[in-house]
């Protein structure tokens, strides 16, 4: 009698080899990393074998996957998700908000905003608005505002952008590497080709010019100003759900004298 795969097995399975195709992982280069046997990881890929919630978690811990990515792993394998998926505002995440608005509030004057996973921007400090506001109309921009589209967008910050070029590539780059998990998800490719799609950006490919400075900074032209900044990430430690895995906290740091001062008008 011929064996018959379930449809949940085929998504599990489907999952798993996805995942160890991006980590770059054989089966037996998986099973040393989580003491599950190759014949097993071969059965469960195949549909042939019902792992058990603690033998999927131990695969996700050696593929590395992000919480929500886990919970769609349980899910396909029939398990209920284990990583609450909490919002934003969820009451169980007051004490993680609290720690971002005292870091925003305590890099004020200087820009500092939260983001998810998509860069949307779930929080900023009164310096990102009134960076952001002298250069473009906020207000044609319904919340949640996305990071990524005000840069690209040639009704956004793009046209006071400095060397647009190198800094786009240098960005879309970014987007890819810190991709929750390392790598990039549909949606996160979904973006991506929605800023590809706007007229003039390129995919950069690997190769980023990276001459001059340690870093490539976002440098906005503003009348005879020249506003020059890197930036400083942040993320939180040891986080127990989706959410504070994937949130972003991004300083913004003043290259020179003259970005600082103009932060510092009275000083």
């Amino acid at each position: 009698m011929p064996h018959h795969v379930s449809t949940a097995g085929s998504e599990l399975g489907a999952l798993l080899k996805a995942w160890r195709g991006l980590r770059g992982l054989s089966q037996i280069d998986l099973s040393l990393e989580t003491g599950v046997s190759q014949r097993h990881l071969s059965f469960i890929e195949s549909g042939r074998s019902q792992p058990t919630r603690q033998t999927l978690m131990a695969v996700a811990d050696g593929l590395d996957m992000p919480f929500r990515e886990r919970n769609q792993l349980l899910l396909a394998a029939g398990f209920a998700p284990r990583y609450a998926e909490e919002t934003w505002d969820d009451a169980s995440l007051a004490i993680v908000r609290q720690a971002l608005e005292r870091m925003l509030r305590q890099h004020d004057p200087f820009p500092a905003l939260v983001m998810d996973r998509y860069w949307n921007v779930v929080m900023a400090n009164d310096a990102v608005r009134r960076l952001l506001g002298t250069f473009i109309d906020l207000e044609r921009w319904p919340k949640p505002r996305n990071l990524l589209h005000l840069m690209f967008a040639p009704q956004g910050l793009r046209p006071h952008v400095a060397d647009w070029e190198r800094f786009s590539a240098a960005l879309l780059q970014r987007v890819r590497r810190e991709a929750v998990g390392g790598v990039p998800d549909k949606a996160t490719k979904a973006l991506v080709a929605e800023l590809l799609a706007y007229p003039g950006v390129e995919d950069p490919g690997l190769h980023v010019d990276g001459r001059d400075l340690p870093v490539i900074p976002l440098v906005l032209v503003h009348g005879g100003q020249r506003l020059s900044y890197f930036s400083l990430v942040t993320t939180v430690g040891t986080p127990q759900s989706p959410g504070p895995q994937e949130w972003r906290l991004e300083c913004m740091a003043p290259v020179d004298e003259s970005t600082e001062a103009w932060h510092n008008p009275a000083v």
